[in-house]
């Protein structure tokens, strides 16, 4: 999968952004559908390739859930547990798909990292591929 460079650094530009916006929020990871990391920040000392790769799964499995239920798009699928949760968002543009993965620790407020979030999915899905900015 090819990846522009303009949208990579939207995404590591981003990533960083929630990280620092929201309070709760430990790492934010953005990659491809197929688990490979394309930008991340991070509070911990985390594997950000590990996280690109289990998120990737998570997000597909969200998809199909939505899909099957006849539910329309998944625009997020979040996973709970003791000590905070993990929040995947997928994102469709021209020019490829991303999930973004959010995770928290239990002092996050949910509503506020799912705004957030669908804040970024949007910048994302609003990149045009590079050869469109030139035509224009």
């Amino acid at each position: 999968m090819n990846i522009s460079r303009l949208l990579k650094l939207k995404a590591a530009s981003e990533a960083q952004r929630i990280l620092e916006d929201i309070a709760g929020v430990t790492t934010v990871v953005i990659a491809t559908p197929d688990g490979f990391e394309i930008a991340s920040a991070s509070l911990r000392d985390v594997d950000p390739s590990r996280i690109a790769a289990m998120a990737s799964s998570i997000s597909a499995m969200g998809a199909v859930v939505s899909q099957e239920a006849r539910l329309g798009r998944c625009k997020c699928t979040t996973v709970a547990t003791d000590d905070g949760f993990a929040l995947f968002s997928p994102v469709r543009n021209g020019e490829t798909e991303l999930v973004v993965n959010v995770i928290a620790g239990a002092s996050a407020v949910l509503a506020q990292v799912m705004y957030r979030t669908a804040a970024c999915v949007k910048l994302l899905e609003a990149h045009q591929p590079e050869e469109a900015q030139q035509a224009s």
